[in-house]
């Protein structure tokens, strides 16, 4: 018994060993991008900002494509821009994710309308002012469903069909601020934390399940110029830059194609990651302050372009 137990720690001991030699070599390989125009991909808030531009670009690569969203102009301009690039094979349905009577009725419809969706882009998101002492608890319930809650919903719904044929593809738009903690962002932290965290588990559990053809991908990016956080600014912009939309979404959809377990944007972040779990939490504060994080929510207006 203890023998074959000390045979199972040394046979674990090399696996970790051969993976962390392997994986840096996999990382400078060339990588292959898989074929997406047999797929369907759906996406929650594809009506504006990454979504808009990922469903484009799914549908560019020949994807059928599935859009979700509460703002049905936004979501029809899409649409329209899709089949203005010869793209007829795109679908649009008027979904609040943060209600899973909604969810599952949409499902049903995907489902009968185009069949088993075979890609699950988790990218609706909402953000609420800094102040949380002085945001309304609907509003606060509103972003948590949204941007974590839902991600069950979606997944009680699609992950079952990915799991039968042992082929599908999830991925989680978090955020970098699902890792780190910021000042002045507490409830859409302890969302993005909750989508992480929802994220790593499935993985585990997918794995777990031995079902080795179903992917995952985790995405979390610093701030991108959507709008949503217009305003916002940290003294260090000029080293941890904000991205655009379009080269934040072209990552994400590089990074599904070549089944990339997690992206973060940009490669700065991890730096960040490995402080914050090696340094005390004084000198996390100080840093915090030296880059201006814990004020880069001060001057933010969000999409409405008015001080909240």
């Amino acid at each position: 018994m203890v023998l074959g137990g000390v045979i199972d720690f040394v046979v674990l001991l090399g696996k970790l060993l051969f993976l962390s030699v392997w994986e840096p070599i996999k990382w400078l390989l060339p990588k292959q991008r898989k074929d997406v125009s047999n797929e369907i991909v759906l996406i929650t808030g594809g009506g504006m900002g990454m979504g808009r531009l990922m469903a484009l670009e799914f549908a560019q690569l020949k994807a059928t494509v599935v859009i979700w969203d509460v703002n049905r102009d936004a979501m029809n301009g899409v649409v329209q821009e899709i089949k203005d690039q010869g793209n007829s094979a795109v679908f649009s349905y008027v979904v609040d994710v943060s209600k899973n009577n909604q969810v599952y009725a949409a499902a049903d419809k995907v489902r009968r309308d185009v069949g088993d969706v075979s890609i699950l882009v988790n990218n609706a998101g909402l953000v609420n002012a800094p102040n949380f002492l002085n945001v309304p608890d609907e509003r606060i319930e509103l972003l948590m469903d949204v941007n974590a809650t839902s991600h069950m919903w979606t997944l009680k719904a699609f992950l079952p069909a990915m799991l039968a044929k042992d082929h599908g593809h999830i991925t989680t738009i978090a955020s970098s601020a699902g890792l780190i903690g910021v000042s002045g962002m507490l409830d859409y932290c302890a969302s993005k934390f909750g989508a992480v965290g929802l994220h790593e588990s499935v993985t585990m559990e997918i794995a777990s399940l031995g079902k080795t053809g179903v992917k995952t991908t985790l995405v979390c990016p610093y701030f991108v110029k959507t709008g949503m956080f217009e305003g916002a600014a940290s003294r260090i912009d000029w080293l941890i830059t904000q991205l655009t939309p379009e080269y934040a979404s072209g990552r994400i959809v590089d990074a599904i194609r070549t089944n990339c377990k997690m992206l973060v944007m940009p490669r700065i972040i991890y730096a960040f990651i490995v402080l914050k779990a090696i340094i005390p939490t004084e000198s996390a504060l100080l840093i915090s302050k030296y880059t201006g994080m814990a004020s880069a929510m001060r001057k933010f207006v969000g999409r409405t372009g008015k001080a909240k």
